[in-house]
């Protein structure tokens, strides 16, 4: 591991400490902790350093996800929500803009971003937010739901419909027409600031669209989940190794009898799985940032693929995790019974299970016949010899 980033997990690790149980019961984050870490970049780590940011690579920036994933889940959400609209920002922004938005993500401004809406969630074409242009500004009606991080933002990225295409804005929190409303109660990561938006005529200067607007909206709209799908992925191996670590410490202290948990075979057939799990999440989660760095084409698709298995594997390792606490990992802001609620939303967010497997079955079938095998291609050859 880089020492640059050793020393950016040792600096979260700091200020989170032993705190997110509490965290996580509270149902809020400390707001001068978020300024903290937005002020130094680490909750957007992947801008360059010509906009302020660490300028890490995706294989550092998850390693240092995975490791705010392992100790607060609802950190972890501001830090992907943060990422997904400095990464927007990078993409569609104009010179001014990017110099702009990015130094103030960079230096203790926190975000935002809305995309899904009550109609809305993997269905673009159902999308009703409107960014249109009005004299010499823009404006913006429409609702967002479940908007990650808005307690704390300062302002948001709402994706909305520009005329035949689209357009990501970035609207202050404090802007006439804007109206939040906290998800009160969320099952997971219970300390992100969730909300609901309403934004009713809610008026804007040009400098505040991306780019002008009108991008395809299927384009923004992968372009920003790409990012928080990795985010997600490695923040699930995140949770993986928590739940490891916590099941591990317990099977061993923890006895029945006059032998140790660990020392049943079926408690380390379990042992066995989540370590698998954890590896194999690793190693998705290693290609995909691979392919993000080198700018592969197929970097889209290796990220949903990462975000579907790391999400699959910490639901399941969470349960498994809490099964092996028994009533232990059952108490409110325990580090596993925190994973169990947080890990199934993962398998929600950023395009669930089922869409997830509706775009890699799409890849698999657009790809048929790219690769054979020497079996095949040896066969073939002696079929025309």
């Amino acid at each position: 591991m880089p020492e640059r980033v050793a020393d950016e997990r040792a600096v979260i690790g700091e200020l989170v400490g032993s705190r997110a149980a509490a965290w996580d019961v509270a149902g809020e984050l400390p707001l001068d902790v978020l300024r903290k870490l937005g002020s130094q970049g680490l909750l957007c780590a992947q801008v360059p350093t010509t906009y302020g940011g660490p300028g890490l690579s995706s294989r550092d920036n998850g390693e240092l996800t995975a490791h705010a994933g392992s100790l607060c889940s609802s950190l972890r959400s501001v830090m992907t929500s943060q990422g997904i609209v400095a990464w927007t920002i990078q993409r569609f922004g104009d010179r001014s803009q990017r110099r702009t938005f990015l130094a103030e993500l960079t230096s203790g401004k926190l975000t935002a971003v809305g995309f899904s809406e009550p109609g809305a969630g993997s269905d673009l074409a159902a999308m009703r937010t409107r960014i249109r242009p009005d004299g010499d500004g823009f404006v913006v009606d429409g609702e967002k739901k479940w908007v990650t991080g808005t307690r704390y933002a300062d302002f948001v990225l709402i994706v909305g419909r520009h005329g035949e295409g689209a357009a990501a804005a970035i609207v202050p929190v404090d802007t006439p027409g804007v109206h939040i409303e906290l998800v009160p109660h969320p099952m997971g990561c219970r300390a992100a600031g969730h909300a609901n938006i309403r934004l009713d005529n809610v008026r804007l200067r040009a400098s505040h669209v991306l780019g002008g607007g009108g991008q395809p909206l299927s384009m923004l709209f992968t372009t920003a989940l790409s990012y928080g799908r990795m985010s997600i992925a490695w923040g699930c191996v995140g949770i993986l190794r928590a739940c490891l670590d916590a099941a591990s410490t317990h099977v061993r202290h923890r006895r029945q009898g006059d032998v140790a948990l660990a020392d049943h075979q079926l408690v380390r057939g379990h042992l066995a799985e989540m370590f698998i799990a954890e590896q194999v999440s690793l190693r998705a989660c290693e290609h995909a940032s691979r392919c993000w760095d080198s700018a592969s084409p197929d970097m889209g698709v290796m990220a949903v693929l990462a975000k579907h298995v790391s999400a699959g594997h910490a639901a399941r390792g969470a349960a498994t995790a809490v099964q092996l606490l028994g009533s232990a990992g059952a108490e409110d802001g325990h580090v596993v019974a925190r994973a169990f609620r947080d890990a199934k939303l993962m398998e929600l967010i950023e395009g669930s299970n089922e869409i997830c497997r509706l775009i890699l079955a799409d890849h698999a079938l657009s790809t048929s016949g790219r690769h054979t095998t020497p079996d095949e291609s040896e066969a073939g050859g002696r079929t025309r010899g």
